[in-house]
């Protein structure tokens, strides 16, 4: 088998392994290095990606994050070293995709994604793929992905568990079909606050970087209207049928979203001034000092039931953020008492806190930094997780 016109010798010998597939071969090949792709995040999910991509010879990588390389990044994203903490993650990443196959072109994008510039910077790109960990990028990224009419391939991952789909308004549902409305705030638990395996982000990438892949080259069959989800811990494989809803406010038959909106807003995250009750926060220390002191407040703990049995601060309650409005009545007492909120970094507690203000509780108080917090600075014997 000779090499190709279409290639330089130096990239016929970089991509003989593409090139001898017949499924993709030159034309397929030829169609990733001319294909521009966006990853949105460039952390456990967009670190494998970039990799993956680059090397099987994507023409153009885009990377949209302005966070910096931390301490906690590396048992998961695997672009970083040690020495790289304190540097701008895109900027590492172009370093190491440049190293790994000059072909690529790179662009930097260190800005927060926004409904102000999110259609510009979509609309230079063929393929979008998410790698975020927040729900308001999530919507954001969906909803210009369908005012564009471009491919978004998703996936999300949180503890042991992953998902992965490709979301296009014109052959399937779009992530509003499948989620119209987000959860509470901090009713899901980050990654940061719930934790996350340091492997199960590269096997959900790999399978982000296939579907990409696949559309790039226009092979196989993506993930439209299939959900794939990954357990690590049975290594077990489960796919959900999905369907395009007629009256999606966004890809349906009569949309309402026709513009993109305050994400943050329509989340939660935000919200106007007088909907929310402004909450004192103490810190662990304040707590403890509340403690030695004979203060009389209940602790309540608003994480979840196995996290409860993994550490918890002696003589606190359990009321899992979800169940808290429910079960308010359980803590009825306490409504003109003082209430010390905590969950693991601070997060679920703040909005457990808006619901018991909500509720006529008027002594509340955020446990700023969490049970992670009391472990740090108060009490080392209550495990870190």
């Amino acid at each position: 088998m000779g090499s190709s016109p279409l290639f330089r010798p130096d990239q016929f010998d970089r991509y003989k392994r593409h090139l001898s597939l017949p499924e993709l071969g030159a034309d397929g090949q030829r169609r990733l290095l001319e294909t521009r792709i966006l990853l949105i995040g460039a952390g456990g999910l967009g670190c494998p990606l970039a990799q993956y991509l680059a090397a099987a010879g994507v023409g153009t990588l885009g990377l949209v994050d302005f966070d910096v390389v931390d301490a906690s990044n590396l048992q998961r994203q695997i672009l970083y070293s040690t020495a790289d903490i304190g540097r701008p993650k895109i900027e590492v990443a172009r370093e190491r995709i440049d190293a790994l196959n000059p072909d690529v072109q790179v662009n930097l994008h260190p800005v927060q994604l926004t409904s102000e510039n999110a259609l510009e910077i979509f609309g230079a790109y063929d393929i979008i793929v998410d790698g975020t960990d927040n729900f308001p990028t999530r919507y954001l990224s969906n909803d210009a992905c369908v005012m564009l009419g471009k491919p978004n391939v998703y996936g999300s991952v949180l503890r042991f568990e992953g998902q992965a789909t490709v979301f296009d308004a014109r052959h399937g549902p779009c992530y509003r079909c499948l989620f119209p409305e987000p959860p509470p705030p901090g009713l899901v638990p980050s990654c940061a606050e719930g934790g996350v395996l340091g492997v199960l982000p590269g096997m959900v990438a790999m399978i982000q970087a296939t579907e990409a892949i696949k559309l790039a080259a226009g092979i196989g069959e993506p993930l439209y209207g299939r959900l794939l989800q990954y357990n690590a811990l049975d290594m077990e494989f489960t796919e959900f049928r999905l369907r395009k809803e007629p009256e999606c406010s966004v890809c349906g038959e009569h949309p309402s979203v026709t513009q993109l909106i305050d994400y943050q807003g329509f989340c939660g995250v935000s919200r106007e001034e007088g909907d929310r009750v402004e909450i004192l926060e103490l810190s662990a220390a304040d707590v403890a000092s509340m403690r030695e002191r004979g203060h009389d407040f209940l602790l309540l703990d608003v994480r979840e039931h196995d996290e409860y049995a993994t550490a918890k601060i002696e003589n606190s309650t359990l009321i899992p953020l979800g169940e808290v409005e429910e079960r308010a009545s359980e803590i009825a007492e306490w409504k003109n008492r003082s209430l010390v909120v905590h969950c693991h970094h601070g997060m679920r507690s703040a909005a457990a806190c808006q619901v018991l203000a909500s509720l006529g509780f008027e002594k509340v108080f955020n446990l700023s930094g969490g049970i992670d917090a009391w472990s740090l600075t108060v009490d080392a014997s209550v495990p870190r997780y």
